[in-house]
């Protein structure tokens, strides 16, 4: 088994550490974190670059790159942006919206929404959540009701929708009859525009505040038949799917942030002296840096070997389950540890590993809590 990237892959990572270092320094990032403020421009150089269309076929304007390409990707762009904010809501747009129109989507829904959302003019959004449906999210009372002329109207609401205030594109789900349950759920792509659908709230959080998070509200949407993604009552499997590669790539990004950390707190700890020594010497901060190494490379073995299943076009929910579990328990503990060696450095604003530390706590909740990737591997292994 060779566990080195290919010659391609490394390009890939290289040239997005390089685009990240010298697009994507943004002297503001602060500023915006505190007062939660989307960077637009910075999304839009992304596209330009490739990032949103990296595994989308060339014909409707992406890179045509296998999934381990893009994490490879996905990671040089982590290690060179600070902003985990910017990237987990360009991540999101792919791997939840981008990728279900591409797999499910028919050839003149591929043609009308790729093009836009691989070139960054359009974001798209998922929205699957409700008030009272999060991790059941099979429970949802968003209703779809099918019209005489097809069209469907929409009634309900979403919440907990990464991008949802800025979004131009929202792939939404609704019931067409709560007593079918899993079989009456049903895919709908839906313009901003769409006259019936609003943002109701933008939803302050801890961290990953770059990324505006919002609620919608669905009052007699009008929604055109020709909208429907994939066919009526089979929703639930372009929900699994988007899950499933939201869950196994979308913390990449995240190993190029430990990395990051890795090398800040390594520095930090030949440099910094006490005591009439490096730190580094100390047993106590050398075995700390040891343990954020081990955490990354274990990630990394995990996220590759999910990116590598897909791309041979397997189904992989357990690996995409371990990843999501592992990697984002492992981002919070070594944003903790790098802070923690970096002492009252890391616990300041300007030093910006407060700011990952907050970042990461997202991870262990969004597309399932770790407790619920435990659940599916459970299953995966046929002992529940």
């Amino acid at each position: 088994m060779d566990f080195e990237l290919s010659e391609k892959q490394k390009r890939w990572q290289q040239a997005a550490l390089e685009f990240a270092r010298s697009q994507l320094d943004d002297p503001h990032l602060v500023e915006r974190d505190q007062s939660a403020q989307f960077w637009r421009e910075g999304f839009e150089r992304c596209a330009r670059f490739g990032f949103q269309g990296l595994p989308i076929p060339v014909e409707y304007g992406g890179q045509g790159e296998d999934v381990a390409t893009t994490v490879a990707a996905m990671e040089g762009l982590g290690l060179g942006c600070a902003d985990n904010g910017l990237i987990f809501a360009l991540n999101a747009a792919l791997w939840t919206v981008a990728m279900p129109i591409a797999s499910f989507g028919t050839d003149s829904q591929k043609a009308r929404y790729l093009p836009g959302l691989c070139s960054g003019r359009v974001i798209g959004a998922n929205g699957a959540s409700e008030p009272e449906a999060g991790s059941d999210v099979f429970s949802m009372q968003t209703t779809a009701v099918r019209r005489d002329d097809g069209a469907w109207i929409l009634n309900g609401r979403k919440t907990w929708i990464t991008a949802g205030p800025i979004a131009d594109l929202f792939l939404l789900f609704a019931t067409t009859d709560p007593a079918l349950g899993v079989m009456g759920v049903t895919a709908f792509l839906i313009e901003r525009d769409r006259p019936g659908l609003s943002v109701v709230r933008e939803i302050p959080k801890m961290g990953m505040r770059t990324a505006p998070m919002g609620e919608l509200a669905l009052e007699n949407c009008v929604v055109p038949a020709d909208n429907l993604l994939g066919r009526e009552g089979r929703g639930s499997p372009i929900f699994h799917e988007s899950l499933e590669w939201e869950r196994g790539a979308i913390l990449a990004s995240a190993l190029g942030t430990m990395r990051r950390q890795l090398d800040q707190v390594t520095a930090h700890a030949r440099k910094r002296k006490q005591f009439g020594q490096p730190i580094g010497k100390f047993q106590a901060v050398s075995n700390r840096i040891v343990d954020m190494a081990v955490r990354l490379e274990t990630s990394r073995l995990l996220v590759y070997r999910y990116a590598w299943a897909r791309s041979r076009g397997d189904r992989a929910a357990s690996l995409a389950s371990m990843a999501k579990l592992h990697v984002s328990e492992s981002f919070v503990q070594n944003s903790l540890d790098a802070v923690r060696v970096l002492g009252a450095r890391g616990f300041a604003v300007e030093g910006g590993l407060e700011r990952d530390l907050r970042d990461s706590v997202g991870g262990v909740i969004f597309s399932g809590t770790s407790d619920i990737q435990r659940n599916i591997i459970a299953r995966g292994l046929g002992i529940v």
